[in-house]
């Protein structure tokens, strides 16, 4: 993988170069002066000052070239608006094309201005982020705090894309007026949804969108899957991908992941029931509902792993495990034996493909339909989830065939193993193993895009920086830093190659974020699995008020989605969300604990309610900043960030499953107050941790 700094002069526009950031002299800026306050050379205050002014002198040349080529479109529009009025009184058919053509000419010299701002932007993230790892962590917080918010901000002209909107209205509403109306005089005004009917504008609005991180339903969903992007826009696609995709074998991805959601929670109203029958305590349904996340855990890094050389095999090795597993957590009650049932679900676990399931859409789906494959991953675990205690509430019944007893408690096994048997069936049929790619580096796209030299690049440079060979250094995003080239070994950008290697990647922004996510998961995974337990200690619900109750809950996962995605995320920053969101989980758990007087079912039923759906909230904004903060090195290879996020999460199950056990010890009546404790302790850490970072997220 070519390192950043050689992409970023490889797609930028010949005839702009001078006004992109300069990334190589702002690198070799911040190892000089890293060398200076290791010598003594220079004070810690006086290089935040001299780095702050250098910053702010590449973001005014950004911005004042950005300001200047805006006033050029909005001169080319006028002109055009003049002509526009004039074919109005005498109309020609062959001049409104060319006019329309004209505009759409001014649309796509808008496009290339959108990708000039957001190759500085992510090019600013970045020397942002190399600066922090050298100065420990602090120099991002105080510039964004100091620049973002001032009246005369320069860094939200780049972030925020002030001005474009103007551009972008009036090439839109020109382009639907010169459109063949047949008798119609509706405006843009009237019927938004035909401002976008153009190709041009299509692509205009989907690179503000992506500049601004403006989300719809679909996007906002996607993000749930940690699916990484490439950190730099690409203007063509990439036509390969479309020679490894094949629908059939994305469907039966996604149905991988629904049928394993649903063996997850398909037990959960019935596990205390069926522990019970077994001769242990109602909260070993902790470790029975953990079992799975515990083998998760190792499954995990070996299907990621196994991702590397086959999608096929990894699938097929994935539902005879849970074939098998399901078998044996059924036939443990005519055993009667709880080691079996264990033994089962860790079977389950360690049949967890969700790895595999995110790297065939991460490295096989095409661009163009990737975000919409995340959301079909997203949706079918939140399907999942809400089928699985909704099924578990459907088989109410009790017969014996032979001697295999069938009842509410073994039926959840017996239906999964038949699922996993069909699902077999059908993968080994239908499923077609991508070709794997042999390019290692592939030649960088030209188009729209042109090579500068490393003189160019180095103008304004006041002195020379004498750095020898010994001092080339590996930042946290592949990059080498040294005096006369800025190429990069391959190696020094590949992907991390353990997790030890990964961990050394991760900054403490997202070490905050993995921690959110521990925390959320936790929160909820304490929720869902005392629920049975809970509530039939406190209101004797039955096993189908529970499922009903379990799979409303998981209902409320799309319809929370729609209204943030849609909505919430367009009105406030990611990091306002989070906040607020994690703020809403640690109400949520205060509201659940039982202090004087009787314990309600409104209590419990608003508190779960706030809880899990903050929760979810929480999940996507949170996912995410992860993408946005992670390390490039972590977007592919077998330590990925979609695996560290879900070891985060499965440990944050397996920890709470496990304090459901060991809470369970000192009576049911001592659970509830025992098991919130921590999940409040986790909120509020991560809260001021958050606190601490918060400008860092930006």
């Amino acid at each position: 993988m070519v390192a950043f700094g050689k992409k970023l002069k490889e797609r930028q526009i010949q005839e702009w170069q001078g006004y992109y950031i300069n990334y190589k002299l702002m690198k070799k800026k911040v190892k000089q002066f890293t060398q200076q306050l290791v010598v003594g050379a220079q004070d810690r205050r006086h290089v935040l000052k001299e780095f702050s002014r250098m910053l702010d002198n590449q973001i005014e040349k950004i911005v004042l070239f950005l300001l200047e080529q805006q006033g050029l479109l909005a001169s080319r529009l006028a002109k055009l608006g003049e002509r526009h009025a004039e074919l109005l009184q005498q109309p020609d058919i062959s001049q409104m094309a060319e006019l329309r053509e004209a505009y759409r000419d001014v649309g796509r010299d808008l496009l290339k201005l959108l990708f000039f701002v957001e190759m500085n932007a992510i090019g600013l993230r970045k020397i942002l982020k190399k600066f922090d790892k050298r100065f420990g962590y602090r120099f991002t917080d105080y510039y964004v705090t100091s620049r973002a918010n001032h009246p005369y901000s320069q860094l939200q002209q780049v972030f925020k894309h002030v001005g474009f909107g103007a551009v972008v209205g009036a090439i839109s509403r020109n382009l639907a007026d010169l459109q063949d109306r047949q008798g119609s005089y509706l405006s843009i005004y009237d019927q938004p949804s035909i401002s976008f009917q153009d190709p041009v504008i299509d692509s205009i609005k989907a690179a503000v969108d992506r500049l601004t991180h403006s989300t719809n339903f679909l996007h906002y969903l996607g993000q749930h899957a940690l699916i990484m992007q490439d950190e730099l826009p690409t203007p063509i696609e990439d036509q390969v991908d479309d020679q490894r995709y094949h629908f059939m074998s994305l469907l039966l991805n996604l149905a991988n992941t629904f049928l394993y959601m649903v063996n997850t929670y398909i037990i959960v109203p019935t596990a205390d029931n069926y522990s019970l029958s077994l001769g242990a305590a109602a909260t070993v349904c902790g470790i029975v509902i953990g079992a799975m996340a515990v083998a998760q855990v190792f499954s995990s890094v070996y299907f990621s792993a196994w991702s590397n050389k086959s999608y096929f095999r990894p699938l097929v090795f994935s539902s005879i495990v849970l074939f098998v597993g399901n078998i044996l957590y059924a036939l443990a009650y005519d055993l009667d034996s709880i080691a079996v049932l264990l033994i089962g679900r860790l079977l389950c676990g360690f049949g967890s493909a969700r790895a595999v399931n995110r790297r065939y859409i991460s490295d096989c789906v095409p661009h163009r339909i990737r975000m919409q494959a995340s959301a079909g991953f997203v949706s079918a675990s939140a399907l999942g989830m809400a089928c699985g205690p909704a099924l578990a509430g459907l088989l109410q019944t009790n017969f014996k065939i032979f001697k295999l007893t069938f009842n509410e408690d073994t039926l959840p096994g017996w239906v999964m193993a038949m699922a996993w048997l069909i699902y077999s069936i059908w993968l080994w049929i239908s499923f077609i193993e991508p070709a794997r790619e042999t390019e290692v580096n592939p030649v960088p796209q030209e188009a729209d895009a042109g090579r500068i030299d490393d003189g160019a690049l180095e103008n304004g440079l006041a002195q020379p920086l004498l750095l020898s060979s010994k001092e080339k250094e590996e930042d946290e995003d592949g990059d080498q830093e040294c005096d006369g080239s800025e190429e990069a070994a391959e190696e020094s950008h590949a992907p991390a190659t353990s997790i030890g290697a990964a961990y050394r990647l991760l900054t403490p922004s997202v070490k905050v974020q993995l921690l959110i996510y521990f925390m959320l998961k936790y929160a909820m995974e304490i929720l869902l699995s005392e629920s049975s337990v809970i509530t039939t200690y406190y209101f004797s619900w039955s096993t189908s008020t529970v499922a009903v109750f379990l799979a409303c809950l998981g209902l409320t996962v799309l319809p929370v989605n729609i209204i943030v995605g849609s909505y919430i995320s367009n009105m406030f920053e990611d990091r306002q969300i989070l906040l607020a969101s994690e703020i809403m989980v640690c109400i949520g758990i205060v509201l659940s604990f039982h202090v004087v007087g009787s314990y309600s079912v409104p209590q419990y039923v608003t508190s779960a309610l706030i809880t899990f759906v903050s929760a979810e909230v929480l999940e996507g904004v949170n996912l995410s900043l992860l993408s946005r903060v992670m390390s490039s090195r972590l977007a592919r290879g077998t330590y990925n960030g979609g695996l560290l996020s879900t070891e985060a999460g499965t440990l944050a199950r397996v920890v709470a499953d496990g304090t459901i056990t060991l809470a369970g010890y000192l009576g049911e009546k001592r659970l509830l107050n025992i098991t919130l404790g921590p999940s409040l302790l986790i909120c509020v850490a991560s809260i001021i941790a958050t606190f601490f970072t918060y400008n860092t997220l930006y």
